[in-house]
């Protein structure tokens, strides 16, 4: 299951972002390939581990990593591990 805390909404930012999100990947849940066109998506680690495709290039997220992808750009987050993994996740747009 993903669990989701909307931190601000578009209209409290502005139009400037379209998400800004404190998120929970519980084990075994993932967060789908997909692209960013005229926008900017950010993943910033704050527990846990998590296996970000860059591209299709696999890299492990630890605790503190940052992660960004846009310009057409497409990525996906999956949790294989035993704990939950915490983000925030930002989108802004172009």
């Amino acid at each position: 299951m993903t669990h989701i805390k909307v931190l601000a909404t578009p209209d409290q930012m502005y139009g400037k972002a379209r998400i800004f999100n404190h998120m929970t990947l519980d084990p075994g849940c993932s967060f789908g390939y997909h692209a960013h066109e005229h926008e900017t998506e950010f993943y910033y680690i704050l527990s846990g581990e998590a296996i970000f495709s860059d591209n299709g290039t696999e890299v492990i997220l630890h605790t503190g990593d940052i992660a960004e992808t846009g310009g057409g750009d497409a990525h996906s987050l999956e949790n294989r591990g035993d704990v939950p993994v915490e983000l925030i996740a930002l989108i802004i747009n172009e």
